[in-house]
């Protein structure tokens, strides 16, 4: 089975042959490839991010106009991969009008960017990262550590109730 390239022009290819493959992993691998890699944040798209299954967004806020555009979506790209399935790596062009208050949402001027931005729509945490280059490791090490921290906070609960136990 293979889902058809998108905007990557990247195809992925299930093994149908594996004996492993049931309804359940054919669901999770379309779903999992029906996402382009990264998604541009417009007007029209703007729904169907808000509606991603995926509750935590990553945000390329950058110029699509500056001539290192090209690499910086190269290199964003293959941060991208490593968390295929976990969030949802967005590009806002921070040259459109409609996308300004994207900007000031996260408190950034035009003079801060680019920047990567991360979100978790349930519980609107955020953070914020100015860059003078987008790397896989820059985009990888932010991405981590925001996961690591939400970890954390939902692991504090759980510690809390038990030492109440206790």
């Amino acid at each position: 089975m293979a889902v058809s390239p998108g905007v990557d022009n990247d195809r992925r290819d299930l093994d149908m042959n594996s004996k492993d493959v049931d309804a359940e992993k054919m669901t999770r691998f379309i779903q999992m490839n029906k996402l382009h890699l990264v998604t541009e944040y417009n007007p029209v798209t703007a729904i169907g991010v808000m509606q991603s299954a995926l509750q935590l967004h990553l945000l390329l806020i950058t110029d699509k106009m500056s001539p290192k555009h090209p690499e910086r979506m190269r290199r964003y790209r293959a941060a991208a991969e490593l968390f295929k399935g976990k969030i949802l790596f967005i590009l806002v062009d921070s040259n459109l009008k409609s996308n300004e208050r994207i900007v000031s949402f996260f408190k950034l001027k035009k003079s801060q960017l680019p920047a990567l931005a991360i979100f978790h729509a349930p519980d609107e945490e955020q953070d914020v990262l100015t860059l003078d280059e987008v790397s896989v490791d820059h985009v990888q090490d932010f991405c981590n550590r925001f996961l690591q921290r939400m970890q954390k906070k939902e692991d504090e609960p759980e510690e809390k109730a038990l030492n109440e136990e206790l």
